[in-house]
C-alpha cells in the first residue's frame, strides 16, 4: 500500500519500524540502569558566553563528572526562566548563535564525548526550523533526547511523538506539584528518558532549601512508583 498520504495510525507505525530497526539502546536509559541516584544534570546556554563556547563548555562538563547535559537553545522570550538564563540567552543571540549555528557545532561531539546530551528550548525557534527537520539535525549530532517546556502534552502525542519515537529521542515532559496524578500518568506511559519534575510553581534560579510543600510532592511523586526515572530542575 502506497504511504504517500499515510494517515496517522500507518505514520506512527512507520515511525516505530523505523526506529527498532535502527535502534540502539539510548545514553539517557543506560545511565539510569548504571546510576539510581546522585545524577547530576546542568543546563547551559548555548553560545555563552563566546558563541564557540558550546562544544568546550561541554566537554569541560564532562570532564569534570556531570552525569547528563541539558544544551539550551536560546530564545527571545524565555517565559519559564530567571534572570539568569534570561541574561545568556540574551547575550548567546547577539553573538549569533540559531538552531542552524547549533547543530553545526555539535556535528562532531560525539567524537569527543559519552554521556547523554538533550537539547531543552521553546517551540518556538524548533517550530521555525521544522520540528521534523530538528529530529533528523539532533539524531545525527547523537542528541539523546528532546526538552520543549511550552510543548502541550495533546500536542506532542497529536503530532510530534512519532517524529520523535521513529528519530531515537526521547521527549521528556515536565510535571509541577499542580499537576494532576492522572496526567503524570498519562506522561508516564507516553514518554521516555525521564520525567522532568519542575520544583514549584516558579521561574529557573537558585534556592537554598526545599520546603515542606516540595517535598511533600517530590514523596507523592515517589510513592506513585513510575515507570520513568525522574530528575528535579527549576531550582
Amino acid at each position: 500500500q502506497s504511504l504517500r498520504n499515510p494517515t496517522r495510525h500507518q505514520k506512527r507505525s512507520l515511525s516505530a519500524t523505523i526506529y527498532k530497526s535502527n535502534k540502539t539502546m539510548n545514553r539517557i536509559d543506560k545511565l539510569f540502569e548504571s546510576k539510581t541516584k546522585d545524577i547530576l544534570s546542568i543546563y547551559f546556554t548555548a553560545g555563552y558566553p563566546q558563541l564557540d563556547d558550546t562544544t568546550t563548555v561541554i566537554k569541560e562538563l564532562e570532564e569534570n563528572g556531570v552525569d547528563l547535559i541539558e544544551i539550551g537553545i536560546p530564545f527571545s522570550d524565555p517565559m519559564a526562566d530567571g534572570a539568569v538564563i534570561q541574561a545568556s540567552a540574551n547575550h548567546a543571540l547577539k553573538n549569533g548563535m540559531s538552531l542552524k549555528v547549533l547543530f553545526q557545532q555539535l556535528i562532531n561531539i560525539r567524537q569527543d564525548v559519552s554521556i547523554p546530551l538533550v537539547m531543552m528550548g521553546y517551540l518556538n525557534p524548533i517550530m521555525q526550523f521544522g520540528f521534523e527537520n530538528f529530529c533528523i539535525h539532533a539524531q545525527r549530532c547523537g542528541i539523546d533526547g528532546i526538552i520543549i517546556p511550552d510543548l502541550p502534552y495533546d500536542q506532542y502525542i497529536k503530532e510530534y511523538k512519532h517524529i520523535a519515537d521513529a528519530h531515537g529521542l526521547h521527549m521528556i515532559m515536565l510535571i509541577t506539584p499542580e499537576t494532576s496524578d492522572e496526567r503524570i500518568r498519562m506522561i508516564d506511559k507516553n514518554s521516555g528518558g525521564f520525567i522532568y519534575m519542575v520544583s514549584s510553581a516558579s521561574v529557573t534560579g537558585a534556592r537554598n532549601t526545599f520546603g515542606d510543600d516540595n517535598l511533600r510532592y517530590f514523596e507523592r511523586i515517589n510513592a506513585m512508583s513510575l515507570r520513568n526515572p525522574r530528575l528535579i530542575g527549576f531550582g
